[in-house]
């Protein structure tokens, strides 16, 4: 995961630094001398979890000369810090002027957007501490920065979910579609029978139910790691927990709750003994955290 993270970095950086002319910066070039040596603080204005220190080495290479800004982190600060009130100085950049200011909107572009998503993370995870649920993510990301975007989640304390649609089996709605209810079951077994033909198995077998009928049948079937209970009520998930308790599944079956879950009721969704939640709106409708650029010296 390291290596794609850092691939889809460089063609992201690339991208933005074309995107704002190639590095001509046609106002910095107005300055009386570009390249005298200026500081400048990255500011964070609002309480939030910190994600990207692994973008400002390639969005500073990608800019100038190694070395020709220099960049150090406040003490103590690191992915998945959090700052508790703002402003609060998280980064100090040294360089040529015209350079930094040249640089300054697409570091914080990036740096705004995945504080923001490992920002709303943490207020999930903070709301269900005490269970054993995990907050997960989902495929509900920014064409292009899923991998960042899943990294910004893992810095707010959450699990990355699939990373896409290769590496592990989610059997939905969509997928059973015509499929008579009490042919369900049969139905998945024969579907999972074909994965033992993969080169590849995948890291996990899920499966949505949109019933507690569905969910009756479905831990019937071997093979299955996860049953998704999508858009169930508080009262349908804590009976579909306890219909695996009395199936004696609990320790071989873990049960995904998904669908609208918000601040206000993903800690009763926890409380029903769900292991996993998945929110989209983690990475699909995170504010980006407020930050600025201002020069100190």
């Amino acid at each position: 995961m390291d290596a794609i993270l850092h691939e889809q970095i460089v063609a992201l950086v690339d991208a933005a630094r074309a995107e704002d002319g190639g590095g001509r910066d046609v106002t910095s070039d107005l300055l009386a001398d570009p390249s005298a040596p200026a500081v400048f603080d990255v500011i964070v204005e609002s309480p939030g979890v910190l994600a990207g220190q692994v973008l400002v080495e390639p969005i500073l290479r990608a800019y100038a000369e190694e070395g020709a800004i220099s960049h150090e982190w406040s003490a103590g600060v690191k992915d998945g810090f959090v700052i508790e009130a703002g402003p609060t100085c998280v980064l100090t950049l040294r360089g040529p002027i015209g350079l930094v200011l040249t640089v300054e909107r697409v570091l914080l572009n990036f740096l705004q957007r995945l504080c923001g998503i490992a920002t709303k993370t943490r207020q999930f995870v903070d709301a269900i501490e005490g269970t054993r649920a995990k907050i997960l993510d989902t495929r509900k990301t920014t064409p292009g920065w899923r991998m960042l975007e899943k990294y910004a989640v893992r810095c707010g304390g959450g699990i990355n979910h699939r990373i896409g649609l290769h590496d592990a089996v989610l059997i939905k709605d969509n997928h059973l579609y015509g499929i008579e209810p009490r042919r369900i079951a049969s139905a998945v077994f024969e579907m999972l029978n074909k994965l033992q033909a993969s080169n590849n198995p995948p890291k996990f077998v899920e499966v949505e139910a949109d019933s507690l009928d569905q969910v009756e049948q479905l831990l019937k079937i071997v093979g299955i790691d996860v049953i998704l209970l999508d858009n169930f009520t508080i009262d349908q998930l804590a009976e579909a927990v306890a219909l695996r308790e009395r199936e004696g599944l609990a320790d071989s079956m873990s049960f995904e709750a998904s669908g609208g879950v918000t601040l206000d009721t993903v800690a009763a969704i926890a409380a029903t003994g769900v292991e996993r939640i998945s929110v989209g709106a983690i990475t699909h409708s995170a504010p980006a955290l407020s930050m600025k650029l201002e020069r100190v010296q």
